[in-house]
Protein backbone atom coordinates (compact mmCIF):
# COMPACT_ATOMS: atom_id res chain seq x y z
CA UNK A 1 0.00 0.00 0.00
CA UNK A 2 1.55 3.14 -0.65
CA UNK A 3 2.02 5.97 2.39
CA UNK A 4 -1.06 8.24 0.58
CA UNK A 5 -3.45 5.34 1.67
CA UNK A 6 -1.55 4.53 4.71
CA UNK A 7 -2.35 8.26 5.69
CA UNK A 8 -5.83 7.64 4.76
CA UNK A 9 -6.35 5.00 6.70
CA UNK A 10 -4.88 6.87 9.80
CA UNK A 11 -7.38 9.56 8.92
CA UNK A 12 -10.18 6.86 9.04
CA UNK A 13 -9.53 6.32 12.47
CA UNK A 14 -9.16 9.67 13.39
CA UNK A 15 -12.40 9.43 12.26
CA UNK A 16 -13.54 6.99 14.94
CA UNK A 17 -11.57 9.04 17.70
CA UNK A 18 -13.96 11.76 16.69
CA UNK A 19 -16.80 10.22 17.03
CA UNK A 20 -16.13 8.48 20.17
CA UNK A 21 -14.88 11.72 21.79
CA UNK A 22 -17.81 13.88 21.05
CA UNK A 23 -20.22 10.96 21.80
CA UNK A 24 -18.68 9.99 25.33
CA UNK A 25 -18.57 13.37 26.18
CA UNK A 26 -22.08 14.48 24.77
CA UNK A 27 -23.46 11.29 27.30
CA UNK A 28 -21.66 12.54 30.44
CA UNK A 29 -23.28 15.77 30.18
CA UNK A 30 -26.74 14.76 29.29
CA UNK A 31 -26.73 11.13 31.24
CA UNK A 32 -27.62 8.25 29.63
CA UNK A 33 -31.50 8.10 29.35
CA UNK A 34 -31.25 10.96 26.62
CA UNK A 35 -28.10 9.33 24.59
CA UNK A 36 -30.28 5.83 24.28
CA UNK A 37 -33.76 7.64 24.25
CA UNK A 38 -36.05 9.00 21.19
CA UNK A 39 -33.75 12.38 22.20
CA UNK A 40 -37.17 14.64 21.31
CA UNK A 41 -35.99 17.24 23.52
CA UNK A 42 -33.16 18.47 21.19
CA UNK A 43 -30.46 19.07 23.48
CA UNK A 44 -27.21 20.62 22.41
CA UNK A 45 -23.58 19.46 23.47
CA UNK A 46 -21.91 22.73 25.61
CA UNK A 47 -18.02 23.41 26.88
CA UNK A 48 -16.31 20.69 26.26
CA UNK A 49 -18.93 18.18 24.26
CA UNK A 50 -19.73 21.44 22.08
CA UNK A 51 -16.08 21.63 21.23
CA UNK A 52 -15.68 18.02 19.82
CA UNK A 53 -19.03 18.52 18.28
CA UNK A 54 -17.77 20.85 16.41
CA UNK A 55 -14.33 19.84 15.96
CA UNK A 56 -15.72 16.32 14.79
CA UNK A 57 -18.17 18.41 12.13
CA UNK A 58 -15.03 20.23 10.47
CA UNK A 59 -13.06 17.14 10.52
CA UNK A 60 -15.79 15.67 8.25
CA UNK A 61 -15.63 18.78 6.25
CA UNK A 62 -12.31 18.19 4.77
CA UNK A 63 -12.41 14.68 5.21
CA UNK A 64 -14.15 13.21 2.48
CA UNK A 65 -12.24 15.85 0.18
CA UNK A 66 -9.11 14.08 1.53
CA UNK A 67 -10.23 10.62 0.63
CA UNK A 68 -11.56 11.51 -3.01
CA UNK A 69 -8.04 12.97 -3.33
CA UNK A 70 -6.38 10.00 -2.44
CA UNK A 71 -8.11 7.32 -4.04
CA UNK A 72 -7.76 9.49 -7.61
CA UNK A 73 -4.07 9.58 -6.62
CA UNK A 74 -3.84 6.01 -6.05
CA UNK A 75 -6.42 5.28 -9.35
CA UNK A 76 -3.99 7.30 -11.26
CA UNK A 77 -1.00 5.65 -10.26
CA UNK A 78 0.15 9.34 -9.10
CA UNK A 79 0.97 8.02 -5.34
CA UNK A 80 4.65 8.43 -4.09
CA UNK A 81 5.66 11.65 -5.26
CA UNK A 82 7.25 13.89 -2.51
CA UNK A 83 3.94 16.44 -3.13
CA UNK A 84 1.68 13.69 -2.07
CA UNK A 85 3.33 11.94 0.81
CA UNK A 86 4.19 14.81 2.46
CA UNK A 87 1.08 16.72 1.99
CA UNK A 88 -0.67 13.47 2.84
CA UNK A 89 1.13 13.58 6.46
CA UNK A 90 0.72 17.16 6.94
CA UNK A 91 -3.39 16.39 6.85
CA UNK A 92 -3.11 13.40 9.01
CA UNK A 93 -0.79 15.34 11.28
CA UNK A 94 -2.47 18.80 11.29
CA UNK A 95 -5.98 17.07 11.96
CA UNK A 96 -4.73 15.07 14.79
CA UNK A 97 -3.41 18.08 17.10
CA UNK A 98 -6.45 20.27 15.66
CA UNK A 99 -8.70 17.85 17.97
CA UNK A 100 -6.96 18.43 21.55
CA UNK A 101 -6.53 21.65 20.48
CA UNK A 102 -9.91 22.69 19.83
CA UNK A 103 -11.22 20.85 22.60
CA UNK A 104 -8.95 22.27 25.14
CA UNK A 105 -9.96 25.59 23.83
CA UNK A 106 -6.49 27.10 22.34
CA UNK A 107 -7.46 29.60 19.38
CA UNK A 108 -4.19 30.12 17.78
CA UNK A 109 -2.66 26.64 17.56
CA UNK A 110 -5.77 25.28 16.71
CA UNK A 111 -6.00 27.77 13.42
CA UNK A 112 -2.25 26.81 12.77
CA UNK A 113 -3.01 22.93 12.85
CA UNK A 114 -5.87 23.52 10.81
CA UNK A 115 -4.05 25.71 8.46
CA UNK A 116 -1.26 23.08 8.08
CA UNK A 117 -4.03 20.07 7.53
CA UNK A 118 -5.28 21.98 4.67
CA UNK A 119 -2.33 22.72 3.28
CA UNK A 120 -1.90 19.05 3.06
CA UNK A 121 -4.78 18.53 1.67
CA UNK A 122 -4.02 21.25 -1.47
CA UNK A 123 -0.46 19.44 -1.65
CA UNK A 124 -2.52 15.74 -1.98
CA UNK A 125 -4.75 17.26 -4.65
CA UNK A 126 -1.82 19.01 -6.37
CA UNK A 127 0.34 15.44 -6.71
CA UNK A 128 -2.26 14.76 -9.44
CA UNK A 129 -0.91 17.09 -11.55
CA UNK A 130 3.08 17.62 -9.82
CA UNK A 131 6.12 15.33 -11.27
CA UNK A 132 8.27 13.51 -9.37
Amino acid sequence: MSWEIWMLFGAMVLGLVHLSAASFTFKAQVGNAYTVGARDEDLRPAGVAGRLDRAQRNFLETFSIFAAAVLMLEMRSRTGTWVGEIGATLYLAGRVLFLPLYAAGVPWLRTFSWNAATLGLVMVMAAMFVGD
